[in-house]
């Protein structure tokens, strides 16, 4: 009996003199890495996400997000991703395709008939089987952001048909399919770094780049690239990824938890992206930028038919299923 006195006398002490940290169950942190800056949509979409996700954990699951490229450039963070040094990021579909080679079907040009159909491929069947197919390549799928469409601007001259391009130096994300693209278009394909471009532009180490209204607003593009064209060539969503090491060490209902709160978070970006889309356009239009509509994309498409024709066949037949999609 003096014994287990004595014992429980040694455990209060105990208690009182070691950190309450001790007894606390120590929240899980992981980083997820951003290219864009605090206040873009994809910044404030991933936000909302992490704030579903401690909400809905209890505070047990914490997302930390790092904007403006603060943990790197988008191929070396999904390399990190991929071996677990980074647990999340939101990139482009274009870069990650050079991992995952299926997804380039997504970075084929006039591949859609509109926004609507987009949506209507990623939250189908075929959006969930490729979030599902990443995990062979050490990711895990979360969920899909609005990315807008991506248009060509330049430096040098208004760009009214496919000839107007030719010649001209184009920044290209690191993906031999945007190269193809571009090249199939008479331009020069130039693959750059997403921060370098500015400087590119201003300098001339490249007449142009092509990207969304968003980004052609953020970035200051408009400021050293005033001629901007409505083609809408493609139409590349966003991805939420996980590294499948870093999430693996989870239970799968906080995995299920997470992905869950991604999906969720999608509403609130896809909304945030239209809002700022609109303050895109006015703004650059008052800051000089002379726009450009497409009212015939025929020519555009008709010589695209060769690069579609160098895609393997899984590519080709998977482009059929999207387009199927009614």
């Amino acid at each position: 009996m003096k014994n287990g006195k004595l014992i429980l006398a040694l455990m209060l002490v105990l208690a009182v003199l070691m950190p309450v940290q001790v007894f606390a169950q120590k929240a899980i942190v992981l980083r997820l890495a951003e290219t864009h800056p605090k206040g873009y949509p994809t910044e404030m979409g991933d936000e909302e996400f992490a704030r579903l996700v401690k909400e809905r954990s209890g505070g047990r699951i914490v997302i930390e997000v790092y904007p403006g490229s603060q943990l790197g450039q988008e191929k070396a963070v999904i390399e990190q991703v991929q071996f677990g040094a980074i647990d999340i990021t939101r990139v482009s579909v274009s870069p990650l395709a050079s991992f995952v080679p299926k997804l380039n079907a997504f970075q084929m040009p006039y591949l859609y008939r509109d926004e609507a159909h987009m949506w209507k491929v990623l939250n189908g069947d075929i959006g969930n089987s490729l979030l599902a197919s990443l995990e062979p390549f050490g990711f895990i799928g979360l969920g899909w952001f609005e990315g807008g469409a991506r248009n060509f601007y330049n430096s040098k001259r208004p760009v009214k048909t496919p000839a107007d391009l030719k010649g001209l130096k184009i920044r290209v994300q690191e993906s031999e399919l945007m190269m193809g693209l571009v090249s199939a278009f008479g331009a020069v394909p130039t693959p750059m770094a997403y921060g370098e471009v500015y400087s590119a532009l201003q300098t001339g180490v490249v007449d142009g780049a092509e990207n969304n209204w968003a980004s052609y607003y953020s970035t200051s593009h408009y400021e050293v690239a005033k001629y901007f064209t409505l083609d809408e060539h493609t139409r590349v969503p966003e991805i939420i990824i996980g590294s499948k090491i870093s999430l693996g060490r989870l239970s799968k209902a906080d995995q299920d938890l997470i992905k869950q709160a991604a999906a969720d978070a999608v509403a609130f970006q896809r909304s945030e992206w239209a809002k700022y889309e609109q303050v895109s356009i006015d703004k650059v239009k008052a800051g000089g930028a002379q726009i450009t509509a497409v009212p015939d994309k025929a020519p555009w498409v008709a010589l695209m038919a060769p690069l579609y024709a160098k895609q393997s066949k899984e590519i080709q037949d998977f482009v059929k299923q999207i387009q199927a999609v009614k």
